[in-house]
């Protein structure tokens, strides 16, 4: 049941992340849009640094109410609006975990062929779909799935963060993602 459960939710995160990267506009995942952002659900958290704002839902929230969700977050810069959605699941046993990295890899081959190697272990990236799949190692023997895709504008978005921090805003997800042992 846990399998097939945290099937439905890769697939659905994979779906929703992935439509955002076949769109060449405007759509971004769970029903959202790139750029200014006017109406949003109440978030759990809302965190601030420079240009950028994270929203965090967690599971109890919209956009981060399914079964295999423990977070979302929206990171929105001051200038291009919404530019980066990352979709956090519940922590799963190693060999769920495995079973779930590779359907949704296959998934990402499918829809935007095979990708490359990110940086750092269990990271893959789709380019020119700007979209990434990690694997974060957790407390006792669990693996968490980290999906994020990114806007058209993020670049930009993340060379002002740079110049008013000292990092990109990328940083914020490889925190997030800590160490990706095998």
């Amino acid at each position: 049941m846990l399998r097939r459960a945290a099937l439905a939710l890769a697939m659905a995160a994979w779906t929703g992340i992935a439509a955002a990267a076949d769109a060449s506009g405007g759509d971004a995942p769970f029903g959202l849009a790139w750029g200014p952002v006017d109406r949003i659900a109440p978030p759990s958290m809302v965190d601030r640094e420079a240009n950028l704002t994270g929203l965090f839902y967690f599971h109890d929230k919209p956009l981060a109410s399914g079964a295999d969700t423990a977070e979302v977050i929206l990171v929105v810069c001051r200038e291009q609006g919404l530019q980066q959605v990352v979709w956090v699941g519940r922590p799963l046993l190693d060999a769920a975990a495995a079973l779930e990295w590779e359907r949704i890899r296959l998934e990402g081959v499918r829809r935007h062929g095979e990708p490359r190697a990110g940086q750092g272990a269990n990271v893959l990236e789709w380019p020119e779909a700007r979209t990434s799949l990690a694997m974060r190692i957790g407390v006792e023997g669990t693996r968490t799935l980290v999906m994020t895709v990114s806007g058209p504008r993020f670049a930009a978005c993340s060379d002002v963060h740079r110049a008013a921090t000292g990092h990109p805003a990328e940083a914020h997800v490889t925190d997030l993602l800590g160490a990706t042992g095998p």
